[in-house]
């Protein structure tokens, strides 16, 4: 079932789940700043940047507003997603480094960190990433990953 609110989406996790999901949302909540909205996309509650504030949208759906972060239930773990830091190849060193400081296991995919348990989760290390990637810092780091053919598509649009 797609979930059209947070708060649907929420009540229908485990107790289990349900714990992790709120902690992660809470760090993120705390340490995000003020340009982003928090609401559905992708089927899970996420963080990104309206087009109020990025025109463009994601460039792989244009009509979505760009993703920066966001936090799912999967079948065997919580997904978190920081889009932030994987288009922005030296957050992400910081941000493996300062997970390995922790001691905790990181399972990190192409696209998400896995966990299986909210202690497995070092929560400073998720808000000190969030808080580093500003909206401008995050816009000019996924503008260098967003293919030509689109930035051509966007340029040839501009001069329209």
């Amino acid at each position: 079932m797609a979930h059209k609110t947070i708060k649907s989406y929420l009540t229908s996790l485990s107790p289990e789940r349900l714990e992790m999901v709120e902690a992660i949302r809470a760090v993120i909540a705390k340490n995000i700043g003020p340009q982003f909205e928090e609401g559905m996309q992708y089927g899970m509650p996420a963080w990104y940047l309206p087009h109020s504030e990025y025109e463009h949208g994601y460039h792989c759906d244009p009509k979505q507003p760009l993703p920066f972060a966001s936090v799912g239930s999967q079948k065997s773990h919580v997904g978190i997603y920081l889009f932030c830091i994987y288009c922005a190849p030296e957050e992400q060193e910081c941000f493996v480094a300062e997970w390995k400081k922790t001691g905790c296991r990181l399972d990190m995919g192409k696209s998400c960190i896995r966990v299986k348990s909210l202690d497995q989760v070092p929560l400073p290390v998720i808000g000190r990433a969030i808080k580093r990637a500003t909206a401008k810092k995050f816009v000019k780091a996924y503008e260098t990953v967003i293919p030509d053919a689109v930035k051509k598509k966007r340029a040839a649009k501009a001069k329209s």
